[in-house]
């Protein structure tokens, strides 16, 4: 349960538009990708590894065309040579051949008439490894020999920034507060209530129609098309419905697959993932290695950070660079540091390959500087939020990237929001342990050092009926519901249709970071308001006024003085127009420098949050009695969203620090995988809203799911971590870890 308190938000911001697909998903009567058919479909398999790393001998087919219902049987060699693809780097096949790089990479694919035969054919191949040693752990194969011809290491920031105090500015030498920190963290996945899945139909004129769970149409487009050997005009990418997100699907290998298949035997071909294949496929959160040295002076002031941050990018680079640039600006925190050294390093293993997951590498680092900020206010017996609050950055404060922070950035204010908010009124259970943790954490959004973004849509108006077009693809993050209610708040029309994307329209680059809510909202809004002026017009002109002085309010046209008040319909009933609008992010950047500086970041989101944790230190129990939260939301455009998008964030930091350990899956299989459910989740409060609307954003909104989520796998811990007295530098929070370390009670 979500309760808002102290975080009030205008009334006029609550739409009674409903979300059109929460019933049906809610029923389970949604369409899913999987749930689609098509007559004379065939079904396909994939061959994976059972290695890490091994050379591919040979690989032999024939017992596999002999099981009847067989129409297929694809290898690498039936593929182009360029069958390469990547969201950053085009390093990943999609079907091993020479060398596979991890258990669960793809080698054969088998299409029959019905999944058993699939499956029997997957089955009959004979695929003959020589296993090569595999480097499952980055700082071994930090060093080791390179395990593709790109090499190991995806990419290496060397940040330094200022220089080490080591005297006031009277002369006197400097006294330093040394803390230290060996951090580590699992990887996680995102777990989306629906698995993947494509139905590829190929066309009269040679081309191919994908139906797919997407977040990025036309990169995924793209990327098959060149894979296949087809002209991207040739490929057709239909989204369908697609059960969740949080930054995944960057492997558009199995895509490639089903679309050839589908054009070499004429017949439609679909493909399930399942969730034991999902689980090693990759695309999920980077384990991290983190050593962290903080020095502070003996008034709390932060001298210098120091750190070595190690990410496991797996066997394949995916978006491993990127994650790297953003973390680099994350790495010391919403903090004023005088002096940085920090070294980010993503190296390749024979792990699935990692991505992108809701704040990406600004989670794993928010979890290892809090906890040294922790260490800083126990060495300097100082409340640890007035540690904080002492070093928050604010705006016209500079990052450690020499990025001069000329936006909102209240850090400072949504830590004491949480501070000062009520804690939960009931003890705990006898037996048990209270802890009360902090953690405010920041991330950059949208596109970073010097990428392009823009969105565009078109909204018709005809004859009472409003449809929206645009290639954002509602992945249950609610832009569609987001779409609706501009509308009728600028139309009184409530039931617009957004139509579905693809790649017949121009892209809105994939969900995630921000980028609908700020980019593709506002491109739908500035077309509705176009609209709304073109209608308003001649019924202001009729009263002597302008446009802008009438309003549309809960169904009804109003002027500023009350004389007109007449139902929206008057000026919509009979009407035929359309408007295209096109919104673009603002701000120029630019890619960090060797040294990490540069102003590589368009728009920062920043989050506070505190957690009250019982702990039982016999088990290692942890129980989540309550958490707090504030959110830098720049304009809070659906209150009832917004409490969702922080209740999804919540959910997953609990994984994340208390259950989620994918390295474990893999090894023992899905039996070992846990992730929170709904009896697990604890009660979230929203302690404020700080809305300082982002001012080259048309509506002035942030995302906030990704900055929502980044502090409260921290928080968690340094609760816990109050409670026990235990130092608990790895996540997940293990039980027996947690009993472990509790300080005996006196």
């Amino acid at each position: 349960m979500t309760v808002v308190e102290g975080a009030s938000v205008p009334e006029a911001r609550r739409s009674r538009v409903e979300r059109p697909d929460a019933l049906a998903k809610a029923q389970g009567r949604f369409t899913y990708t999987a749930d689609l058919w098509a007559p004379g479909m065939l079904w396909c398999v994939l061959v994976r590894s059972p290695h890490a790393h091994a050379r591919v001998l040979g690989i032999e087919t024939s017992a596999a065309y002999a099981v009847p219902g067989v129409h297929a049987v694809l290898t690498a060699a039936d593929l182009p040579g360029d069958a390469y693809h990547g969201s950053v780097v085009a390093d990943r096949p999609v079907l091993a051949s020479d060398v596979v790089r991890f258990a669960g990479e793809a080698v054969v694919a088998i299409a029959a008439e019905t999944p058993h035969a699939a499956r029997r054919a997957a089955e009959a191949v004979r695929v003959d490894y020589e296993p090569l040693d595999a480097r499952l752990d980055p700082e071994h194969a930090f060093a080791s020999a390179p395990l593709h011809p790109d090499g190991n290491v995806f990419r290496h920031i060397a940040l330094r920034h200022g220089r080490p105090v080591q005297r006031r500015p009277d002369g006197t030498p400097v006294q330093e507060i040394v803390v230290e920190g060996l951090y580590e963290i699992a990887a996680q996945d995102q777990a989306n209530p629906a698995t993947d899945a494509v139905l590829a139909l190929p066309c009269a004129d040679g081309g191919v129609e994908l139906h797919v769970a997407t977040q990025w149409p036309h990169s995924d487009r793209d990327q098959v098309a060149q894979c296949i050997g087809l002209a991207p005009g040739a490929l057709r990418l239909m989204p369908a419905g697609v059960g969740g997100s949080s930054g995944t699907r960057e492997d558009i290998g199995l895509l490639a697959v089903v679309a050839w298949l589908a054009a070499r035997t004429g017949r439609p071909v679909k493909s399930v993932v399942e969730r034991a294949d999902a689980l090693t496929g990759g695309g999920h959160r980077h384990a991290a290695r983190l050593k962290y040295t903080h020095r502070a002076d003996s008034n709390g002031r932060l001298l210098a950070v120091e750190a070595q941050i190690l990410l496991d990018g797996g066997a394949y680079a995916t978006s491993s660079p990127e994650v790297v640039g953003r973390l680099a600006g994350c790495a010391t925190g919403p903090y004023m540091v005088q002096h940085a050294a920090v070294d980010v390093w993503a190296v390749r293993t024979n792990n699935p390959p990692a991505g992108t997951m809701r704040g990406p590498g600004a989670t794993q680092v928010c979890f290892a500087y809090e906890a040294q900020m922790d260490k800083l206010a126990a060495a300097l017996g100082m409340n640890p939020v007035e540690l904080r609050l002492r070093n928050a950055l604010s705006t016209g404060t500079m990052l450690t990237t020499g990025q001069i922070l000329d936006g909102p950035a209240p850090a400072g204010e949504l830590l004491r929001a949480v501070a000062e908010a009520s804690e939960p009124p009931e003890p705990p259970a006898p037996g048990l342990r209270r802890g009360v943790g902090y953690a405010v954490g920041l991330v950059p959004l949208l596109g970073i050092e010097g990428a392009d973004e823009a969105s565009t849509a078109t909204v018709r108006l005809d004859h009472g009926v409003v449809t929206v077009t645009c290639a954002a693809v509602e992945v249950g993050q609610g832009f569609t519901l987001l779409a609706r209610q501009i509308v009728e708040r600028a139309l009184g029309i409530p039931d617009a249709i957004v139509l579905p994307a693809g790649t017949a329209l121009p892209s809105a680059g994939p969900p995630g970071l921000g980028r609908h809510t700020m980019l593709t909202a506002g491109a739908v809004h500035q077309a509705v308001r176009e609209i709304r002026t073109r209608l308003l017009a001649p019924i202001a002109a009729r009263y002597g006024m302008t446009a802008a002085l009438l309003d549309v309010r809960d169904g009804r046209i109003v002027s500023y003085d009350g004389l007109v008040d007449l139902p929206a319909s008057v000026m919509t009933e009979g009407q035929e127009v359309a408007a295209t609008a096109g919104a673009a992010r603002a701000r120029h950047t630019e890619p960090l420098d060797d040294a990490g500086q540069g102003d590589a970041y368009p728009v920062l989101a920043f989050a506070a949050c505190r957690v009250v944790a019982d702990v039982d230190p016999d088990t290692g129990a942890v129980r989540i009695a309550d958490v707090t939260g504030a959110y830098d939301a720049g304009r809070v455009l659906d209150p009832v969203q917004a409490l969702s998008r922080v209740e999804g964030a919540v959910a997953l930091g609990v994984g994340l620090a208390l259950v989620e350990d994918l390295g474990a899956a893999r090894l023992h299989g899905p039996v070992a995988w846990a992730q929170p459910g709904a009896l697990d989740l604890p009660p979230v409060r929203v302690a404020a809203w700080h809305e300082d609307p982002q001012p080259d954003v048309d509506l002035g909104a942030k995302g906030l799911s990704d900055a929502a989520a980044v502090p409260v796998p921290a928080a968690i811990a340094a609760a816990v971590r109050a409670a026990t007295g235990a130092e608990l530098p790895t996540l997940p929070l293990r039980p027996r870890d947690v009993a472990a370390g509790a300080a005996p009670t006196n």
